[in-house]
């Protein structure tokens, strides 16, 4: 299903969802999480990079297994070429399990972060809910430091070990 369009391996044709909608969706997170200014107007556009970027993600993840078993049982890759597609493997499985994580912070910072800020106070003037606000805030702006940091090199580790595999050729 995932290994060839029209006559061409689908594998190149769907990594290049991924490649602009993974990056998209890390740097738009971190926008999201901290510039407030921002917020009400990418707030549903992140929502659906946050859906569409697993899904590209894995559709690239597919193609490439599908691709990988057609070049192997047609005896078209050499074993010392082997290990380097594996290693191109692995870091499309990273990047799949990475993207994930990074769209479900993207959720949550869509849903838990208000898309302006919000002034709530009691009438003894402290703010009880800011203050549980803020910590939720806070530790989603991490997350999602972490999280896109994390994206962003394994795409651009799982995309250079794909392209030096193809022009390094077996």
């Amino acid at each position: 299903m995932f290994e060839e369009f029209m006559g061409i391996p689908a594998h190149p044709l769907l990594l290049h969802a991924a490649v602009v909608f993974v990056p998209l969706l890390a740097l738009l997170t971190i926008g999201y999480a901290f510039v407030a200014l921002i917020r009400p107007h990418t707030r549903w556009v992140l929502g659906l990079l946050a859906l569409a970027a697993p899904v590209s993600a894995l559709l690239a993840k597919l193609s490439g297994d599908a691709f990988f078993e057609r070049l192997r049982s047609a005896n078209r890759v050499t074993p010392e070429f082997l290990p380097k597609l594996e290693a191109h493997q692995e870091f499309g499985d990273i990047t799949l399990w990475a993207t994930i994580g990074l769209a479900i912070v993207a959720l949550a910072l869509v849903r838990f972060v208000p898309p302006r800020a919000v002034a709530t106070s009691t009438t003894d003037g402290e703010s009880t809910t800011a203050g549980t606000g803020r910590a939720l805030t806070l530790s989603l702006q991490v997350l999602s430091l972490v999280a896109a940091g994390v994206v962003l090199y394994y795409v651009f580790r799982t995309g250079d070990s794909g392209a030096k595999a193809v022009w390094e050729g077996q």
